[in-house]
C-alpha cells in the first residue's frame, strides 16, 4: 500500500524517470507532469499528499504555479521547490509562497528522500501536526483551570458547537484540542483554520471545497468529517463566509464552490473567537445569528493574571517539553523567580509566558534562573516594545524627515501590536489601517507580527 500520493512536475524526461524510480521503490505512488500546465489539470482531478515542483521551465514557470496555487487558497499539500541554479531571492520568494523546502539538480538521492519524508510529516507550509510546545490537556490547578477543564470536558460527549473565546495567547486552542481528544471522534482528523487575512474567495475554496466540470476538491469541512474542524479567529471572516457557515449549521449541509451537489456535514465545528463577543457583533465583525447558533455552548478562556496561581505550573511544563523536544538545557527557576512569574501582568498571556521560559533556557547559563534573571528579561521585553524611547522628541527632531517618520512609525505599530496581542486584524483597526497596507509597512519596518501558532494558543 502506497506511502503518500506525490505529484513531479519536471520538464527533463531523465529526471521525472529517475525521481519516479526512487519514489516508487520506497513505496510512493508518483503521478509525472511535464509543465505547468498538465501538473493544473492533475491538481484538478487528485489533490497529493506532496508536490515536488521543478522552478526553471518552458512556459510557465514553477515560482509562478506556486504563486497560484497559493493564492486560490488550493494549497492544502506541502510543496518542495526542485531547482538547478536558484538564488538566494528565488528561495526566499517560494518559501514565502508556501513552499517547505528545496532539493537541488543533480538530485542527491538521499537528500531527496529525506526531504520528502519530512515534507510529508510536515504538512502544508512547513507546519506540523503537533507543535513542540502544543498542550493535549490544559495546564494548571486553579479553581477556573478546573471548572474550565470541567466543562469542556461536558461538551466533549456531546455534537454540539462551541464558542470559546478569550484574548489571544491565552489557550483558546488548546481548549479546542482537549474537546476533540476527550470526544468519540478523538480518531478522527483534527483541522484548524485561521480567518486572519484570508479574502472571502480563498476562505470559501479552503472551507467549502471546489466543484468543477472536470474535478472536485473538498475543503476542510469536509476532509474533516468524522472529526472536527477549529474555525479560529471566526470574527475576521468576511460576512459572506459567515452567511454560508451559518447555512451549513442551520440546514446540516453545504455547496462547494461553483457545486450544486449538496454534502452533508459530518464535522463537528469549533470556533474561536478572539475578542469580546458581544462588541464584535455590535461592531458588525461577527453576525449575529451565527452568535446565537454558538452562544449555547460558550467557552470562555481568561487572561493569565486572573489564574496567575497556575503560572509555576506552566513554568514547570514549558521546561520538561522544550528540554525533551528541543533538546534545551534544563534549567530550574528559584521559587523566588517563579513569585516574580506569578506576580507579572503578562499582557501577551500564557504565550507569552512560554515565550519567555524558552528565551531563559537559550540565553542563560547555570542550573538555575533566579530572580534577577527573570527581572532582565522581562526589562528586555518591555523595551523591545519600548523602542519609542528610540525616537525621542528631541532625538527625532534631530533626524532627517524620513528617518523620523520610520522611527515613529516602527515604535507606534510595536505598540499598537502590544496592545492588540500579536493580532494583526485587530491592530489595523486600532492604527485605522488597510491590512493589505499594514502588511506592507510592518515588512518594510522589519517588524515581526506574533504569528497565530505560537505558544498558548
Amino acid at each position: 500500500m502506497s506511502k503518500a500520493n506525490i505529484l513531479v512536475v519536471d520538464d527533463e524526461p531523465a529526471i521525472r524517470g529517475l525521481v519516479q524510480e526512487i519514489l516508487e521503490d520506497e513505496g510512493y505512488a508518483v503521478r509525472l507532469a511535464e509543465s505547468a500546465e498538465e501538473a493544473r489539470v492533475l491538481l484538478r482531478q487528485h489533490a497529493p499528499d506532496l508536490l515536488l515542483l521543478d522552478i526553471w521551465m518552458p512556459g510557465e514557470d514553477g515560482i509562478s504555479l506556486l504563486k497560484d496555487l497559493a493564492g486560490s487558497g488550493s494549497l492544502l499539500y506541502p510543496v518542495v521547490m526542485i531547482s538547478g541554479h536558484g538564488t538566494v531571492e528565488t528561495a526566499v520568494e517560494a518559501t514565502r509562497l508556501g513552499a517547505v523546502d528545496f532539493v537541488e539538480k543533480p538530485l542527491s538521492m538521499g537528500k531527496l528522500l529525506a526531504t520528502v519524508e519530512q515534507a510529508l510529516a510536515s504538512g502544508p507550509s512547513g507546519r506540523a501536526e503537533t507543535e513542540p510546545l502544543a498542550m493535549v490537556e490544559p495546564v494548571g490547578k486553579s479553581a477556573v483551570l478546573q471548572a474550565l477543564r470541567e466543562q469542556a470536558a461536558k461538551v466533549a460527549t456531546t455534537n454540539s458547537r462551541v464558542l470559546i473565546s478569550g484574548p489571544p495567547g491565552s489557550g483558546c486552542r488548546v481548549f479546542a484540542r482537549y474537546i476533540h481528544a476527550l470526544s468519540d471522534r478523538a480518531q478522527g482528523p483534527f483541522l484548524e483554520f485561521s480567518g486572519a487575512a484570508v479574502n472571502a474567495d480563498i476562505a470559501a475554496e479552503q472551507l467549502f471545497g471546489v466543484e468543477e466540470e472536470t474535478a472536485r476538491r473538498p475543503g476542510l469541512l469536509e476532509l474533516a468529517a468524522g472529526g472536527t474542524l477549529v474555525i479560529d479567529r471566526t470574527s475576521e471572516l468576511a460576512t459572506a463566509i459567515q452567511d454560508q457557515l451559518v447555512a451549513a449549521l442551520e440546514f446540516g449541509w453545504f455547496l462547494r464552490t461553483g457545486g450544486s451537489s449538496r454534502v452533508a456535514l459530518e464535522a463537528r465545528v469549533l470556533f474561536v473567537v478572539r475578542e469580546d463577543i458581544a462588541q464584535a457583533a455590535q461592531a458588525g465583525r461577527l453576525r449575529e445569528d451565527l452568535c446565537y447558533h454558538l452562544n449555547a455552548v460558550p467557552l470562555y478562556v481568561p487572561p493569565l493574571r486572573e489564574h496567575s496561581e497556575d503560572v509555576p505550573e506552566l513554568v514547570t511544563y514549558f521546561v520538561d517539553q522544550l528540554v525533551d523536544r528541543e533538546q534545551l538545557p534544563f534549567r530550574r527557576f528559584t521559587v523566588a523567580a517563579q513569585n516574580r512569574l506569578r506576580h507579572h501582568d503578562w499582557p501577551g498571556h500564557v504565550r507569552e509566558l512560554g515565550n519567555l521560559v524558552r528565551r531563559l533556557l537559550v540565553m542563560g547559563d547555570g542550573r538555575e534562573i533566579d530572580v534577577a534573571e527573570v527581572a532582565e528579561a522581562m526589562a528586555m521585553d518591555q523595551a523591545s516594545f519600548d523602542q519609542s524611547s528610540d525616537w525621542t522628541p528631541t532625538r527625532v527632531l534631530d533626524l532627517p524627515l524620513r528617518e523620523a517618520r520610520e522611527q515613529f512609525e516602527r515604535a507606534y505599530l510595536q505598540r499598537q501590536l502590544q496592545r492588540a496581542g500579536g493580532n494583526v486584524a485587530q491592530l489595523a483597526r486600532l492604527a485605522g489601517m488597510e491590512r493589505t497596507h499594514l502588511y506592507r509597512k510592518l515588512r518594510s519596518l522589519g517588524i515581526d507580527q506574533q504569528k497565530p501558532e505560537d505558544v498558548g494558543e
